[in-house]
């Protein structure tokens, strides 16, 4: 339980409608059929038309029109009511995190682990890895040796990090051989990396994850591949070997980039894009193969006009 009045000092909004006096239970989904006075809410500006079928709770929410208000509800006004929300989650609703290392944890040697982390049943942490303060690592989850890992990270679980990648060459039979893989994988500070994802160890050097660099689930990350600051990797997006994504990039879901590309800063790659070629800083390329949206669309009216003559 939180108090509605500690709530509006931490997050400071910028207008209050309705009664503060309260307590806060939980937070939920917006919802027209909710009939409690003390549960915490939101809606987007763009959705706000929403709020005149609610009666009660407390919303964080934007400008609205004067006719939505309810006698029940609490209103506070943000800018952004969705930060709002996860800043309000985080500060008095999220669980605390667990510290320690759970007993069925398998911990190499020579592994450094900093304070307040936590490692989570059936863990495998291999030799030389180093892992971060205020750390936490799910059950399940793999460290492959000389694995290192920043602090404040969160890993979720059944990943394997530091593994060998598909690396093969052909002899002199033609037959194909593996190349060994010696590199490790460096992953920042706040970054994130949800369940059954792999990321795989460079053949020489580092695979490198920036700072608050978010990986979601059923991930692939491929070796040597450099993830830039604040990049976003959604789930089922392939990252091809040697591949340079720069900073606050968002790579869409089921996407694929090509070995060796390298992906600008502030580049949106659109929904099972193929990336076959570099992306430029500031663009957004979506389709297969992957072009810059504004070609893509063209080329779309061009084939829909000869296809309807």
């Amino acid at each position: 339980m939180a108090i509605l009045k500690e709530i509006i000092e931490k997050l400071n909004p910028l207008r209050i409608i309705g009664n503060t006096e309260k307590n806060v239970i939980n937070a939920i989904q917006l919802d027209a059929d909710n009939q409690r006075d003390d549960v915490l809410m939101w809606v987007s500006p763009k959705f706000s038309d929403r709020l005149k079928n609610i009666s009660k709770g407390i919303i964080l929410c934007g400008e609205f029109p004067d006719e939505y208000i309810s006698e029940g509800c609490t209103y506070l006004l943000f800018e952004n009511p969705r930060l709002a929300f996860q800043k309000a989650l985080t500060e008095f609703f999220m669980p605390a995190k667990k510290t320690g290392i759970a007993k069925t944890a398998i911990i190499g040697d020579h592994v450094k682990i900093g304070q307040h982390v936590y490692i989570g049943e059936y863990a495998v942490i291999e030799d030389n890895c180093v892992i971060g303060d205020h750390t936490v690592i799910d059950h399940h989850t793999t460290l492959k040796s000389e694995t290192i890992v920043g602090e404040h990270v969160i890993i979720g679980a059944n990943n394997t990090i530091g593994s060998v990648g598909f690396g093969y060459e052909k002899d002199e039979t033609g037959e194909y051989v593996f190349i060994p893989h010696i590199g490790n994988v460096v992953i920042g500070n706040h970054v994130e990396i949800g369940n059954n994802t792999c990321i795989d160890r460079a053949v020489l050097g580092s695979t490198i994850l920036m700072d608050n660099v978010k990986v979601d689930n059923l991930v692939h990350i491929a070796h040597g591949v450099k993830i830039g600051k604040n990049s976003l990797i959604i789930a089922n997006a392939m990252v091809a070997g040697s591949v340079e994504i720069g900073e606050n990039t968002w790579v869409a879901p089921s996407s694929s980039i090509l070995n060796q590309k390298k992906i600008g800063n502030d580049v949106t790659i659109g929904l099972s894009a193929v990336v076959v070629k570099n992306v430029e800083d500031g663009q957004t390329v979506i389709g297969s193969p992957a072009e810059e949206i504004s070609v893509a669309l063209a080329k779309k009216k061009i084939m829909n006009e000869k296809l309807f003559k």
